[in-house]
């Protein structure tokens, strides 16, 4: 199960051999607080996992909760509430970096535990103009991401380059999650889709 609405995390999921059933936890995550980025992002995806977890619907099944927000000044960025604001850190964020913190947590409802992580990459942005700027945030996309931007998008040709890894921005690290489910005792390889002949 996959306590996600995010369409990136669902693509790369699939694209590693897995096809999860995405249930949304519904949780709201201007309730959820802490006291770093990093921490932020852990706390609302062991929410939205524990949330999908106590479903009835889900017993016996494991259930992956991902959430990522940008650190940058020390400050965790969502998404974007409108234009206005996805310009002004449009405009914060050119040719500098930050970090895109992402919370994993996978959690078995079958043995009632679970276990976390946040992963962490650095995200170089490049200096799109402002009139490159206005045209992305009128294309709608930075309203529907976290941090204003993604990889896979039309921000992409903004962003100069990122140190770690390019799932975890894209919003869910495939390493991360392997070794989650390591600590749980499940190979990533038991829970591969059959293959298409």
């Amino acid at each position: 199960m996959l306590a996600s609405q995010s369409p990136a995390r669902l693509g790369l999921l699939r694209q590693a051999g897995l096809d999860p059933e995405v249930i949304v936890s519904g949780v709201d995550e201007d309730a959820v607080t802490a006291p770093t980025p990093a921490e932020l992002a852990l706390a609302l995806a062991e929410a939205k996992a524990s949330v999908v977890a106590a479903k009835p619907e889900v017993k016996g099944a494991l259930v992956i909760g991902c959430d990522s927000v940008l650190e940058l000044d020390g400050q965790a960025l969502g998404k974007p509430s409108d234009a206005e604001e996805a310009t002004a850190r449009w405009k914060a964020m050119r040719g500098r970096a930050g970090t895109l913190q992402t919370g994993h947590c996978v959690y078995d409802t079958l043995g009632g535990r679970y276990v976390s992580a946040t992963a962490s990459t650095v995200v170089r942005f490049g200096d799109p103009t402002d009139e490159e700027i206005a045209a992305y945030v009128a294309s709608g996309e930075p309203l529907h991401v976290a941090g204003a931007f993604t990889l896979d998008g039309r921000s992409g040709p903004f962003i100069d380059g990122i140190d770690g890894d390019h799932g975890n921005v894209i919003g869910i690290s495939l390493p991360l999650v392997r070794r989650l489910l390591a600590e749980l005792g499940v190979s990533i390889t038991e829970l591969w889709a059959p293959s298409e002949a």
